[in-house]
């Protein structure tokens, strides 16, 4: 069995898309995945699982959501290995400084990243920092001048369907809980 983390798209938001994250990890386990535990209220599921292909998982994952919650929203699922390398392959300067905000971007297949990028436009290097690696955009903005960036209104671009974000502590945090 693979440790698995399943991000789901715009869980708990704004009243929206509303799931408790014990029901949430009740409905995983009954689906007959192991090892389940949710972090925080935003839809992050850890667990295992003896399904080896990623779209076959992530079919699963939406059909389990369909099943238990009435709810057709996109799912990205990594391995803790995938996760574990993308986050060896951000930038040095992500996730570093106390006085910047930093997310990560998980871009959901089908879309890809150069479809995001074309879709919300270059950053501002005034502003914020931005680099990739596989599925996932860096992206990073001073606290103060956050609503100055181009990148900080990715949620009312075009892709915001397609992408579901995660702040960098959060990241390190699934990291933690995923290899214990």
């Amino acid at each position: 069995m693979k440790k698995q983390i399943a991000l789901l798209r715009g869980i708990n938001v704004g009243g929206k898309n509303k799931i408790a994250m014990a029901d949430l990890k009740k409905a995983f386990e009954t689906w007959g995945f192991s090892e389940v535990k949710t972090y925080i209220n935003s839809g992050n599921v850890l667990f295992s699982s003896d399904i080896e292909e990623k779209t076959a998982l992530v079919q699963s994952c939406q059909a389990l959501l369909k099943d238990q919650f009435g709810l057709t929203i996109p799912v990205m699922v990594l391995s803790v290995d995938e996760l574990t390398k993308t986050v060896e392959h951000a930038p040095i300067w992500w996730n570093q400084a106390t006085e910047r905000i930093y997310y990560a971007i998980f871009v959901i297949p089908p879309m890809t990243v150069a479809e995001v990028y074309q879709a919300v436009g270059e950053t501002d290097p005034v502003y914020e920092q931005m680099a990739d690696y596989g599925d996932v955009i860096f992206w990073s903005a001073a606290q103060q001048t956050f609503s100055k960036s181009r990148w900080a209104k990715i949620a009312s671009s075009a892709v915001n369907k397609q992408v579901t974000i995660r702040n960098g502590k959060t990241v390190n945090k699934l990291l933690l809980l995923g290899r214990g």
